[in-house]
């Protein structure tokens, strides 16, 4: 009988203990949603879903695109004047064309972004696309 109820103790606390955080993460998820935090991008999100805009997937597997991309990333983490935001734009590439798209700090960041992808070798046109962070 001890053994039974020590059982359904131990049992009921630890699911308490993993739901606890879950809930947690999630409050402070739809806190942040609800309060318009700028790290709430649903509405990017939903764009991006009606497949009208490029996204990562929409790169296919040429060598020559994938090259592009690949110099184009590494310039942008190599350049340490540049924001973390910068530093993590989407860049697709197709057909040589590079598509630049995300958020920015500030308009100059944007400009010297597309004037890296267009020093990169085998670059036919840039598509800047970034977007300006909010205020």
């Amino acid at each position: 009988m001890l053994t039974r109820l020590l059982l359904v103790i131990f049992t009921t606390g630890s699911l308490l203990m993993m739901t606890s955080p879950i809930q947690a993460e999630h409050d402070t998820a739809t806190y942040l949603a609800a309060n318009g935090s700028p790290l709430e991008n649903t509405q990017r999100n939903v764009r991006d879903k009606d497949g009208t805009t490029l996204t990562p997937d929409d790169q296919k597997g040429d060598k020559k695109d994938i090259k592009i991309t690949s110099k184009m990333r590494k310039a942008l983490i190599k350049d340490k004047s540049l924001s973390v935001n910068a530093h993590n734009i989407k860049i697709i590439t197709s057909n040589r064309v590079v598509t630049l798209r995300g958020i920015v700090e500030y308009a100059g960041e944007s400009l010297a972004i597309e004037k890296i992808a267009k020093k990169i070798r085998g670059v036919l046109r840039v598509d800047n696309q970034l977007e300006i962070k909010a205020p």
